[in-house]
């Protein structure tokens, strides 16, 4: 909503983000979290805070760039009432997002979507460490590979509940917010 240098750079390689490979990223997070990396010292490599970090890695430019695309659309069509009544840019932001909350939901649901179907960036930085890093989808890939059909499907069923639940309450909470 405001300008600022480096904002185009940065709406252009949130959108650019938006195909990021995952196992570049998590080749990335791995270079970054190792004893050698810049971060090694924290000692997340192979725990679940790595495999956070690559998630945020992989979900930030949807959300970025989707946020943007909406909010732009809605600072033209709205700016100048904000600047009229004299709200300030943290209150027209807000009042933004409660207009535009359907494309914000959409951000969220893209968002969630890419982090609950990673395997790539999970395996690198997890190492699908059984009761430590172990996820459903790194779970599936292993039964799969080790010809377990029948349990990988039992999996991908769970995670489908599990990310239409998320979904139904993310359109409840929707639904329930438009009628106030």
């Amino acid at each position: 909503m405001t300008r600022f240098p480096g904002r185009d750079g940065i709406v252009v390689l949130a959108n650019a983000l938006l195909g990021l490979p995952p196992v570049v990223v998590g080749r990335a997070v791995y270079l970054i979290l190792s004893r050698s990396g810049p971060l090694g010292f924290l000692g997340w490599l192979f725990t679940p805070a790595a495999m956070i970090v690559a998630q945020v890695t992989l979900a930030t430019p949807i959300v970025v760039a989707l946020l943007h695309r909406l909010t732009e659309g809605l600072w033209h069509d709205y700016g100048d009432q904000f600047r009229v009544d004299g709200a300030s840019c943290p209150r027209a932001i807000l009042e933004l997002l409660v207009i535009g909350k359907a494309g914000l939901l959409t951000a969220v649901l893209f968002a969630f979507g890419r982090a609950i179907s990673e395997v790539g960036a999970i395996i690198v930085v997890g190492g699908n460490i059984r009761g430590v890093t172990r996820t459903m989808t790194t779970a599936i890939a292993l039964e799969t590979s080790k010809g377990e059909l029948a349990l990988a499907l039992g999996l991908g069923a769970i995670l489908i509940v599990i990310s239409i639940t998320v979904s139904a309450t993310g359109f409840f909470l929707y639904r329930l917010t438009a009628k106030r």
